[in-house]
């Protein structure tokens, strides 16, 4: 099995995707405008405390302000103040707590406006993302996340991931972590330290601890609503925590973006940096890797199956529900039963991935189609368990219910990705009618005519939809080749089926648009215009 990371770079952010056997597993748009990332660590200010929630309304800077419960104060909260008021007033110049007089903890039942007070400054970690009217989840339960580690301010203990089985394994990692973490920081070992040297885990500890005392340093100068650590990038923190032996392929499309990359790779996996390669190929990144019509295909209501059944996948505001059909699949097998788990378990490894590809959190109910007997619905779930065992949310999957239902929980932390697979017409804006597009051609033509002669470009290169690109590129002698012969340079004709039959851009030779006087396709000859179904 191979798995394999593509990031491609545009003006808005990053495109993420994670491949697995060159099908798409993951995909993230890490915006470059976007704040308020998980993992962030902001100095807040406690606008209102409200009792019957038991909860604090925290300022950090979004429109909505933060939601902070008691539950996520963490135990330690009364210290995590203490060192906040210190450093702000800078009585304290170091993040490094040996030698700090702790606090005593809080109560696990409490009340909030025994903890906090309204106008107060507090650090506060994000947890969830700002979705749909709320604001961010926030939590001042602060944790540094590492490759190999998780370092907890103001905790002593070392936790072990759930995943280390291995009795022997977890007692010496016990024993090394015990051994050299420092005063009052605690730790929690991931599943990726397994057969790891003392000499790579204490060196992602120090990488931890030194993270959280420049965050220290930072909140000596910071102003309320001010972020005073940031989490790494989309691209990076999905290679820290996902990156292992399996992982044969990372690939780019900037040389920014490689050398960035390699550099990271070679911080947290030196063996690895040879895997990181810079795409070269004149058509965009994606185009060329078939993710583009993967990526339309899979985020539609509709969903099909290998074997002819489809899903439909519906998403409310409480929950999203997913129906299992069987499609042509129906006449295929011997009985309504050998159907049924037919298209069940292709439906069971496809919603497992579609959860992860979408990032569909909350409650999701599936209706599988109905089987009768008990050890096949026993068997689906054993599946839906398998396939999503490699899942980095947390999630609880029940098993199906006498009325054919599977009720999943997965973690959201935060906005459900949704691709818009369904456009409006490029031509119509929607109306249903369009001018004669048959002389799209000659716009086109026209356009070339114009920048070639009277702006006398050279190198220009023409981005236009599959079906355009063939009409001009086929034959012996081509539209292309005539263009060349009738004004003496090449003209680069670039596929992009993200573009509408009759959209199209003209680049310049540093790969600038060139901007079009006039690209509307001229109006027809007759006085009523043609007639499309859009």
């Amino acid at each position: 099995m191979s798995n394999e990371i593509v990031i491609s770079s545009t003006q808005k952010g990053d495109r993420i995707a994670l491949l697995q056997d060159k099908r798409l597993l993951e995909y993230h748009l890490d915006e470059s405008e976007s704040s308020f990332t998980v993992g962030d660590l902001y100095l807040g200010t406690v606008k209102k405390l409200s009792s019957g929630l038991n909860a604090a309304f925290v300022d950090v800077g979004h429109e909505k302000d933060g939601f902070l419960h008691y539950q996520d104060l963490g135990q330690h909260i009364n210290s995590l103040n203490k060192l906040t008021k210190d450093v702000i007033a800078k009585r304290v110049n170091t993040g490094r707590l040996s030698g700090f007089d702790m606090e005593p903890d809080i109560e696990k039942i409490g009340k909030i406006d025994k903890v906090l007070t309204k106008g107060q400054p507090i650090l506060v970690q994000v947890v969830k993302e700002p979705i749909s009217t709320k604001g961010p989840r926030l939590s001042c339960d602060i944790s540094i996340a590492g490759r190999y580690l998780v370092l907890v301010p103001f905790s002593n203990g070392v936790n072990l991931s759930k995943k280390i089985t291995d009795r022997g394994e977890r007692n010496r990692l016990l024993r090394l972590m015990s051994s050299i973490k420092p005063q009052n920081f605690g730790v929690i070992v991931r599943t990726v330290a397994q057969g790891k040297e003392v000499e790579e885990l204490d060196s992602d500890l120090q990488n931890s601890i030194d993270k959280w005392d420049r965050a220290m340093q930072t909140l000596r100068d910071a102003k309320p609503r001010d972020r005073v650590l940031s989490e790494m990038n989309r691209a990076s923190s999905i290679l820290r925590d996902m990156l292992n032996e399996s992982f044969d392929s990372i690939t780019v499309d900037t040389q920014e973006s490689f050398n960035q990359t390699r550099e990271f790779i070679h911080t947290i996996a030196p063996e690895k940096e040879k895997i990181v390669k810079l795409f070269t190929g004149k058509t965009k990144m994606f185009e060329a890797l078939g993710l583009e019509k993967q990526i339309k295909s899979l985020f539609g209501r509709s969903v099909s199956l290998p074997g002819g059944g489809y899903l439909i996948i519906e998403h409310t505001e409480a929950l999203h529900v997913i129906d299992v059909n069987s499609g042509n699949k129906s006449n295929s097998e011997e009985d309504q039963e050998a159907t049924a788990i037919s298209v069940n378990r292709e439906a069971a490894r496809e919603i497992a991935r579609q959860l992860r590809l979408r990032d569909m959190g909350g409650i999701i109910v599936i209706d599988f189609i109905d089987m009768k007997k008990a050890d096949n619905k026993k068997m689906i779930f054993d599946i839906m368990r398998e396939e999503m065992k490699g899942d980095r949310s947390k999630f609880t999957i029940l098993p199906l219910t006498k009325f054919g239902l599977m009720q999943i929980t997965r973690q959201r932390v935060r906005p459900e990705m949704n691709i818009v697979t369904r456009e409006v017409c490029p031509t119509c804006g929607g109306t249903g009618t369009i001018q004669a597009s048959v002389l799209i051609t000659d716009v086109i033509e026209g356009n070339l005519d114009y920048i070639l002669t009277k702006q006398n470009e050279r190198g220009i290169q023409i981005v236009l939809h599959p079906f355009l690109h063939a009409y001009f590129t086929k034959g012996l002698l081509s539209k292309q080749r005539q263009w060349f012969l009738k004004y003496k340079t090449w003209v680069t004709l670039v596929k992009d089926s993200s573009l509408g039959i009759t959209e199209f851009k003209f680049q310049n030779k540093s790969g600038d648009e060139i901007e079009l006087a006039g690209t509307a396709v001229p109006a027809p000859m007759t006085s009523a215009p043609a007639q499309v179904d859009a």
